[in-house]
C-alpha cells in the first residue's frame, strides 16, 4: 500500500555525494556504466551554477545506470524491488533497528550530533526532515555497513531546535541488489536512489525547481536527456549513492522502513 503525503523540500539529501561521489564502491560490483549508461565520464565535475536558489551546493556528475530489477516510483525515484521473504530475513531486519535506537540513543539532542561530527544540510530551508550527515561515516559506508554508524541523522523541526526521528544508511551507487540485500534485507526495505536529474541552465528560477510547474531538479518534468538538452541543462542519469531510511521509533514496521519520495511524496513499503 502506498500511502502519499506533500512534503515541502525534495533536495534534502542533496549534499551527500559531493564527498563521496568520486570514491568507488564495491570492487566486487559491476561498472555503474557497462552496459546503458548515457554519459560515459565517471569522475565528479561541478555542476551548472543554479541560479535563484540560495544556498544550492554543487554536484558531482555521478552517471550511472538503473540496477536490473528496479522499481520505478515516479521519473526521478528508483527503488530496489521487495524480493520474497527468506529465513532470518526479519531477524535481521529487526537486530539492525534495535542497534539503531540504542545507537540513537545520545542523539536525542541534536547539539550532540554536532559535536560528533553530523552537520544539517540546508538548515534554512523548511523541510519535513532535516538531515544531519557524517561525511566520515559516509565514507565508510562505501566500503561496509555498520548499523551503528548511519551516514544521516533525522530530525524534525521541533520549535527553536529538532526533534529526531530517524536515520539514514548509504551504500555505492554501483552496489548489486545482492550486496544491498546483504547489509538490510530487500524483502523488508527498498533501498533508493535519485535518478534522472536535470540542472537548468545559469540563471534559473527557483520556481523551475520547486512546485507543481517547476521543469528541472527531482520535482521537475525534465527527466530524459533529450529533454533536459533541449532546454539548455545538464542531465545526471543517477544523483546520488543508494540510499535507506529508518525510523526505528515507530511501531508499524511499514513506517519503520518508509521511503521518502522525491517531487513531494513519502511511500511506505508495500504490505
Amino acid at each position: 500500500m502506498i500511502r502519499i503525503v506533500v512534503i515541502t523540500s525534495a533536495l534534502t539529501i542533496a549534499a551527500l555525494s559531493v564527498a563521496i561521489a568520486a570514491v568507488k564502491g564495491f570492487a566486487a560490483a559491476p561498472a555503474p556504466c557497462a552496459t546503458s549508461c548515457i554519459v560515459a565520464e565517471h569522475t565528479p565535475t561541478p555542476a551548472p551554477a543554479v541560479g535563484g536558489i540560495s544556498g544550492m551546493p554543487s554536484m558531482g556528475n555521478a552517471s550511472g545506470a538503473g540496477m536490473g530489477g528496479d522499481m520505478s516510483m515516479g521519473p526521478h525515484m528508483t527503488l530496489t524491488a521487495l524480493r520474497p521473504p527468506q529465513s532470518g530475513d526479519q531477524q535481521r531486519a529487526g537486530a539492525i533497528v534495535a542497534t539503531l535506537r540504542v545507537t540513537l540513543t545520545k542523539y536525542a539532542d541534536y547539539r550532540v550530533a554536532e559535536a560528533d561530527g553530523y552537520k544539517p544540510f540546508l538548515p534554512d530551508i523548511a523541510q519535513p526532515h532535516y538531515h544531519f550527515t557524517n561525511w566520515v561515516n559516509g565514507l565508510a559506508a562505501l566500503g561496509r555497513f555498520d548499523p551503528t554508524r548511519p551516514t544521516s541523522l533525522l530530525y524534525a523541526k521541533d520549535g527553536s531546535g529538532y526533534k529526531l526521528v530517524g536515520a539514514m544508511y548509504t551504500a555505492p551507487r554501483n552496489a548489486t541488489p545482492d550486496q544491498l540485500n546483504a547489509r538490510i534485507p530487500l524483502s523488508i526495505a527498498h533501498w533508493h536512489q535519485h535518478v534522472n536529474m536535470c540542472w537548468g541552465p545559469a540563471g534559473t528560477a527557483a520556481s523551475d525547481y520547486f512546485g507543481s510547474n517547476a521543469r528541472f531538479g527531482l520535482q521537475g518534468s525534465i527527466a530524459t536527456q533529450a529533454a533536459c538538452d533541449s532546454a539548455g541543462g545538464r542531465f545526471q542519469p543517477v544523483l546520488f549513492n543508494w540510499m535507506v531510511h529508518v525510523y526505528p521509533f515507530e511501531t508499524d514496521q511499514a513506517k519503520i522502513w518508509q521511503v521518502d519520495m522525491p517531487g513531494g511524496m513519502d511511500a511506505e513499503r508495500p504490505t
